[in-house]
């Protein structure tokens, strides 16, 4: 398998887009209190490589978040083009960013944009938890002759 290096999201930016728009859904892994993996299937809403996720606070996830904001993203529903998202996660507070999600939410077309109100009432909910995902590695496969992977410029001298 031929491993291409990119140094600009840019260069995977269309293709990162097209793969979430055809998967949705993805594997979200975070790290328990034991410090084992544990993972779920939840629905990011991707901007670039900016990602968010709505959660109802207080949950395992939240809780394993704040202990250890590495998560972990596979997206795989064509065993042949699987994509892996390594990130940090941290909560978003401003409001202003609370009231982006649910509106880039909703303007994006299904099955990739919902509404969020029905899950989590409205961006002011004191149970609406916010979690954005900074990328440190991407990783899109092509299974079986090519795998591109992006590492964030910081992740580049310790690859």
């Amino acid at each position: 398998m031929v491993v291409e290096r990119v140094g600009s999201f840019d260069e995977i930016a269309d293709e990162f887009a097209a793969r979430v728009a055809k998967v949705v859904w993805c594997n979200l892994a975070t790290v328990d209190a034991r410090g084992r993996p544990r993972s779920r299937v939840v629905h990011p809403v991707w901007v670039g490589r900016q990602g968010w996720l709505g959660v109802r606070r207080g949950t395992p996830k939240t809780r394993q978040v704040d202990a250890n904001p590495h998560v972990s993203l596979a997206y795989v529903s064509d065993l042949a083009k699987p994509f892996y998202v390594e990130s940090t996660a941290s909560w978003v507070e401003d409001p202003s960013e609370r009231q982006r999600y649910f509106e880039t939410a909703r303007s994006l077309p299904p099955p990739l944009g919902f509404d969020p109100a029905p899950i989590f009432g409205a961006p002011d909910d004191p149970g609406f938890g916010l979690l954005a995902f900074t990328p440190w590695r991407i990783q899109l496969d092509d299974m079986p002759t090519r795998k591109v992977v992006w590492l964030a410029a910081a992740e580049r001298s310790g690859a």
